[in-house]
């Protein structure tokens, strides 16, 4: 029995050490060198090198001089993401969908773009299309009293256009371009 489980234990043993230290310690030195940033959580900084948010999730910002994210089944906390599991069928999504829908009516635009409705699996999606940020753009250029035109360049710098699928816009990217070009008087 011995000549079985001395190898066994010796082979636990390496495996536990190949495993459980050197190819994680392999995995993280290798993203630290090749990717730091995305390494490090795609941190965003201001100019006083502040971290702001990550690049990978969305973040609620209040008032009508901000591009405003999905809404979030999780208030956008992170430890609890994920998605309401309200089925179609349920009459509190429904019930949620709806007044988001009036909250977000507008007499002058036409009907909400879906995603400013509906969650993300994650309830952190920071993207959403480009049909619905410029749906925004005339409530955020009235607030904070610039051109259209200003506006869309800013939109198309916070465009991302993966190799595979839609292009879509970081919308955090976009309220931290828009805080550069045009702070509000009440940011301090």
């Amino acid at each position: 029995m011995l000549a079985y489980l001395r190898p066994a234990l010796c082979l636990l043993l390496l495996m536990t050490l190949f495993t459980g230290g050197l190819y994680p310690l392999l995995v993280t030195g290798l993203g630290q060198w090749l990717f730091p940033a995305q390494a490090n959580g795609s941190l965003l900084r201001d100019e006083t090198g502040h971290v702001r948010g990550s690049a990978l999730l969305a973040q609620p910002l209040a008032g009508a001089g901000w591009f405003q994210s999905r809404p979030s089944a999780a208030d956008y906390a992170t430890l609890p993401s994920g998605a309401s599991n309200l089925a179609p069928s349920n009459p509190a999504l429904a019930a949620r969908v709806l007044a988001d829908a009036q909250r977000w009516q507008s007499a002058s635009q036409g009907a909400v773009p879906l995603a400013l409705l509906t969650t993300s699996a994650s309830g952190l999606d920071p993207h959403l299309p480009p049909s619905a940020v410029a749906w925004q753009m005339p409530a955020v250029a009235r607030a904070r009293g610039l051109p259209l035109a200003d506006l869309q360049g800013l939109v198309d710098g916070a465009t991302l256009r993966p190799l595979l699928g839609p292009p879509v816009v970081n919308v955090l990217l976009l309220n931290q371009a828009l805080a550069r070009r045009a702070p509000m008087a009440k940011e301090g």
